[in-house]
């Protein structure tokens, strides 16, 4: 049966009971599941370089990203020795400022931490009082407050000045250490992009163009009137519905016949599955039967389609790969022709309907790309307002040309907007509905929800089991919590490619936004909040009734979480860190990817780099931060800082060889992360304050409590100072940072170095390094739609893939690409992809 202490936090309806055995069972755990991870990463690593060095087996030749060794462990020193101009050169700026965010958070929780253990550690051991009542450790401050009776102990309990103190340290030094690092990512993004000369840094996209101004004749004239520059070229959005229907058309249906090409090999290079029917050249079958003859009623425009000749000269034996091709009204009728020859003759009419809608005017759309001479010329554009009227001639920075989205260009700016709020409110209300089985889990928690609610016997025998019970208390919730924090962001992932925006780089942004506010809520406040599933409806009412309980609220249940976010920061870093560099969904998948692989493209596809979604990992980093600030200053503050500096030690190294050596970053890097990550922990040090108020008021501590209230009010100034200062910098390039081409080989020496006096004779390695990652990605690149322009390629049926049609190699196809006499055995001729067809030189042999 539960002893007396049991029942004593149970009458103050706490179960939640933190001890030291809870975090070291958490942390064996992690570590065995961080270190089998670990291993099997070393292990496979030299054996699987087309996993885990795909990108650097595709980087350019002219960047300079040292090689790791095969050895077992040999790979992790020359990791560590990677500078920040490397990772810039090899990896861009968007990977330069999200590594950048984890060494700022380990020097800040490095400084707490030793503040923490050096004075609040020891205050906290000779005043145990803060921690709760006596008997009861981490029961909550409710009951120190309910003790006292509401009477004012700010002199009695004057030890409370220094969590005052503390706060304000905390605070200040984190807003300090924000403002350091922003000054050092802007001048590094100015240096790095005021460098570069891609077509996207002099591009910007104009949009609410009136009717009579949507041609590129008027356009040009417009803009060159302003003085501001010359215009290179002016793409304007049309309405390529139709075109980019037939090209996505065209896609698929070359995949389906390089599928049926793979299907047919296979049974060429096997000699015992062979049709006992096989096809001969004077037009009957091996046993002597006629072939079927052509059906008249067949004949007319789909008679190509619904037809096979199989008496052709160039017949090889094998079994032709079938489909049931349904026609006639209602698509009623059937009859099973061979695939291949079916497929390619539809591919043949695909590509006519395409050259003849390339050929086509499209309605012109309000949005248009403009390309500058200059990059000076398109960021004036870009910060400068064209026209007086609201909603006329805006511009805004555009994405790379790889990253737009096309079919969003030409989308109404009504239909977009209306997307965009539809599913912005969809995934706020999916993210309540997130509650209920996040605070199902926050049930397990508590010893006496699960006496109440479970089963009385179970909860007995938790109690006779102490490692099985802080399993179930910590581990299960711990774990479940995280796989929701790893599932729910695809979905999201998914929603918001669906809402219609511009660029790869905007969604990635938003999934940034919705996934924090996913993994702060459910994991943060839901647990803040409710003891169980059923009470968190009620305290969420009694909450919005009077709204001063929430400081008190969530302070008295933080403190009682704090077991349970020690034991998350710890499976997040040491337990399932190791399986991130792992790619451990790369891994499972693996074999089964290969295993329905059927054709070259499919194989090529394999070798390509993962894609890093910072949507996927910076949420969850910054809930660690968050957390981390929250619970600096409470009792267990040295520990929950000691978890973080060990999460973000490990998470430095594991994403910065996931981003310079294993995945690919496609999006033309901006940096654009660096302002969300600022407003995030801006936010948290505004929860940070309300709990520490609310914790020191409980004890009736009230001056003490009134003593930080102004740091809220000054905080949320901050972040308006921060938005108005920095912010501008992180979106666009200062004109003075923008180095010429003439200039390219002169050293600039920026401000910041002239004012804090900094050596002049710093290598400039940033600013004049030839050429940037974004340089050589988008080399050749232009801001043309591909379906107007991208080759029609030819099926990929061998080792080597087909030549790019153009009007040097078209009649030459034939003889470069593999054997022609067995690129369409038993099929008809004049279903080849124009007059250059494959099979002529078969047919003349």
């Amino acid at each position: 049966m539960f002893d007396d202490d049991e029942k004593d936090k149970c009458k103050y309806g706490y179960g939640v009971d933190p001890q030291a055995k809870d975090v070291r069972v958490q942390l064996i755990l992690s570590l065995a599941l961080g270190i089998s991870a670990l291993v099997t990463f070393c292990i496979l690593r030299p054996r699987w370089p087309t996993l885990y060095a795909a990108r650097k087996r595709r980087l350019d030749p002219k960047i300079d990203l040292p090689a790791l060794p095969k050895t077992l462990t040999g790979w992790i020193l020359p990791l560590i020795k990677v500078t920040e101009e490397q990772i810039l050169t090899s990896a861009g700026l968007d990977a330069f400022v999200f590594l950048a965010f984890f060494k700022m958070a380990i020097k800040i929780f490095c400084i707490m931490g030793f503040f923490a253990v050096v004075v609040l550690n020891p205050i906290n051991l000779h005043y145990p009082g803060y921690s709760g009542m006596p008997g009861i450790p981490g029961n909550g401050t409710m009951v120190a407050l309910e003790e006292d009776d509401g009477e004012d102990k700010s002199t009695e309990k004057s030890y409370l000045w220094a969590y005052v103190v503390f706060t304000y340290l905390f605070a200040g030094m984190t807003m300090y250490m924000i403002n350091t690092e922003t000054v050092r990512v802007i001048r590094i993004r100015q240096d790095y992009l005021g460098s570069q000369t891609t077509i996207t840094d002099r591009t910007f996209r104009l949009t609410g163009v009136p009717a009579r101004l949507r041609s590129e004749a008027r356009l040009t004239a417009l803009i060159e009137k302003l003085g501001i520059g010359k215009v290179e070229s002016i793409t304007l959005c049309r309405n390529w519905k139709t075109l980019d229907d037939l090209v996505d058309k065209r896609q698929i249906t070359l995949l389906k016949l390089e599928k049926e090409w793979a299907k047919y090999l296979k049974t060429q290079h096997d000699p015992h599955d062979h049709s006992q029917g096989e096809y001969r050249n004077d037009g009957a079958t091996e046993n002597g039967d006629e072939a079927p003859q052509r059906d008249e009623e067949y004949g007319g425009e789909n008679e190509r389609l619904l037809a096979s000749q199989p008496n052709q000269p160039h017949v090889l034996e094998g079994q032709r790969p079938q489909i049931s091709v349904w026609y006639g009204p209602f698509h009623l009728r059937s009859k099973t022709v061979d695939s291949i020859d079916y497929f390619e003759e539809k591919l043949r009419r695909i590509d006519e309907m395409i050259v003849d809608a390339r050929q086509q005017d499209y309605e012109a759309t309000d949005m248009a790309l403009v390309t500058m001479d200059s990059v000076a010329s398109c960021q004036m554009f870009i910060q400068a307002r064209i026209d007086p009227r609201p909603g006329r001639l805006l511009t805004k920075a555009m994405p790379s040309p790889a990253d737009l989205i096309w079919r969003n260009t030409y989308t109404p700016r009504g239909v977009r907007r209306l997307k965009s709020w539809a599913i912005t409110v969809f995934i706020v209300i999916l993210t309540l509905l997130f509650i209920f089985p996040t605070a199902l889990l926050s049930t397990w928690l508590n010893i006496c929800n699960i006496k109440k609610i479970w089963s009385s016997s179970f909860a007995l025998w938790l109690g006779d089991h102490p490692i099985v019970k802080s399993l179930v208390q910590n581990g299960i919730p711990t774990v479940a919590v995280s796989l929701l924090n790893v599932a729910v962001p695809y979905l999201y992932n998914w929603l918001s490619n669906c809402q219609g925006m511009i660029s790869q780089g905007d969604i990635e942004l938003s999934l940034i936004s919705k996934n924090f506010f996913f993994t702060y809520f459910n994991t943060f406040f839901v647990f803040a909040i409710s003891k169980t599933a059923v009470e968190f409806i009620g305290a969420l009412r009694d909450l919005l009734k009077d709204t001063s309980l929430i400081p008190r609220t969530i302070a008295d249940r933080v403190e009682s979480m704090s077991t349970f976010y020690t034991s998350f920061i710890l499976l997040q870093g040491i337990g399932l860190m190791p399986f991130r560099i792992l790619q451990v969904g790369g891994v499972f998948l693996y074999p089964f990817y290969k295993l329905s692989s059927a054709t070259p493209r499919d194989f090529d596809l394999l070798k390509k780099p993962g894609t890093f979604q910072y949507g996927f990992y910076l949420p969850t980093a910054l809930l660690v931060f968050n957390l981390c600030i929250i619970y600096s200053v409470t009792k267990d503050g040295a520990g929950i800082l000691a978890a973080g500096v060990v999460y973000f030690t490990l998470g430095y190294f594991t994403y910065k060889y996931m981003l310079l050596y294993s995945m690919d970053q496609p999006q033309h890097a901006t940096g654009g992360a660096w302002r969300l990550i600022c407003r995030r922990i801006v936010f948290g040090l505004v929860i940070f304050e309300i709990v520490m108020i609310g914790q020191i008021a409980t004890h009736a501590a009230f001056v003490q409590s009134v003593a930080v209230v102004p740091l809220v009010p000054f905080t949320i100034w901050y972040s308006y100072y921060f938005t108005r200062r920095f912010e501008p910098l992180t979106k666009y390039i200062a004109l003075r940072n923008i180095h010429s081409e003439d200039a390219a080989s002169d050293e600039a020496i920026s401000d910041e170095d002239v004012d804090s006096g900094a050596d002049s004779s710093r290598p400039q390695t940033v600013l004049r390094r030839g050429s940037t990652l974004d340089e050589l990605r988008e080399e050749g690149l232009s801001f043309v739609n591909p379906s107007l322009v991208k080759p029609l390629v030819q099926p990929w049926i061998y080792k080597d893939p087909p030549p790019l049609p153009n009007d040097d190699t078209r009649t030459e196809s034939s003889s470069q690409y593999g054997q022609p006499t067995l690129v369409l055995p038993n099929a008809d001729s004049s279903l080849g992809i124009g007059e250059d067809n494959v099979w002529q030189d078969a047919r003349r042999s």
